[in-house]
């Protein structure tokens, strides 16, 4: 997927008669190699979350979807490797990155990539509202003196993404052959990604796997949600987990993603029941387990206050590196508010607050 993919719902206004002359691309993406078949409108309201799938309807009615550069209908059924896009007769709105001088914690780098560490709270692309102060624009700054590098070329940066709440480690390409060598390797799922996470209750199992179709919730376009594994809403999601620490009303959980979809991690254990910790979007910002006292209530607010933000690391990345032809494996300590987090949950514990009288699995 190209990074144009910002298009308000406006962009798609096409005014009868208008003439095809010249047309502007604002979206572009390849079709999955493991996709079924699915009509080309509910294909992309998956991948176009600002855009309703009747305004996606209405710009294929105006030719302006595209299969392999040829015009189609909203009832088009999309295949394996076609690429799809969309086409406007305006330029779409461009974003140029331009280098801030931003704190950046780089965990390795050499000539052809780098491996940062995200601190949460920092968005990594400029977007509706995040114009300036992204991770990107502090690369940017990071690399202007290297004269490979373009910001604002969509062939080099980032390779991956994490959401702006959750921190850890994130892989950049300097030159666009290293950015497609490792893009593939992504899609081969031969790359290496854990996260810890905090979520409520107890897993359904110490060991398990979480194997749905993943797409963005009809009722609320900024969460995504699971439809069943294999059928013909959202991508195929599998996430496997273990759980490192049961502290009573809460559990540290590490995840190991076979796929990298959107939310993936946040949207799998919410639909296991377990939200992450304070993870306001899938609803575990709530006091979703404990005891009925006041005195845990405040408890549960100063952990709320302590770590501002779900309680989500991505703490462990492996790859292949293209040029020098070996493995490298990076990890990353858990940040001061998920550490501090932890502690604070072990040392209620410690103290015998939760006691087989008052251990409530749900309120």
């Amino acid at each position: 997927m190209t990074d144009k993919a910002y298009l308000d719902e406006e962009e798609l206004e096409l005014e009868e008669g208008e003439s095809s002359q010249e047309l502007y691309e604002h979206f572009s993406c390849i079709v999955d190699r493991g996709q079924s078949p699915l009509r080309i409108d509910r294909f992309l309201v998956d991948r176009m979350p600002k855009v309703s799938r009747n305004r996606i309807q209405q710009a294929a009615d105006a030719g302006a979807i595209f299969v392999n550069d040829r015009p189609v209908k909203s009832n088009y059924k999309v295949r394996p490797g076609e690429v799809v896009s969309m086409k406007l007769e305006r330029p779409p709105y461009e974003i140029e990155i331009l280098p801030e001088d931003i704190p950046l914690d780089v965990v390795y780098e050499d000539q052809y990539l780098m491996v940062v560490n995200k601190p949460a709270g920092l968005v990594v692309h400029p977007g509706h509202g995040n114009y300036t102060g992204t991770l990107l624009n502090a690369i940017a700054f990071h690399l202007q003196d290297y004269p490979e590098y373009d910001p604002n070329d969509p062939e080099v940066g980032l390779v991956h993404r994490i959401d702006k709440d959750t921190s850890g480690l994130l892989l950049i390409a300097k030159e666009a052959t290293v950015r497609t060598a490792l893009a593939k390797q992504f899609f081969e799922k031969s790359t290496r990604r854990e996260y810890l996470a905090l979520v409520w209750g107890r897993m359904p199992e110490k060991e398990g796997t979480i194997q749905t179709n993943l797409g963005r919730d009809p009722r609320d376009r900024m969460v995504m949600t699971t439809f069943p594994y294999g059928g013909e809403e959202g991508k195929t999601a599998v996430t496997h987990y273990k759980v490192e620490e049961e502290l009573g009303y809460v559990s540290l959980i590490r995840c190991k993603l076979e796929t990298g979809r959107t939310h993936q991690i946040r949207a799998h254990v919410k639909s296991l029941g377990n939200p992450i910790f304070n993870d306001e979007r899938y609803g575990g910002e709530q006091i979703l387990r404990g005891n009925r006292f006041a005195s845990y209530r405040k408890f549960i607010e100063n952990c709320f206050d302590l770590c501002p933000r779900q309680a989500l690391h991505a703490q462990t990345l492996g790859f292949y590196h293209p040029i020098f032809k070996e493995q490298m494996d990076f990890t990353s300590p858990l940040p001061e508010d998920m550490a501090a987090l932890l502690e604070k949950w072990r040392k209620y514990i410690a103290a015998g607050v939760i006691t087989a009288d008052n251990f409530i699995e749900e309120e």
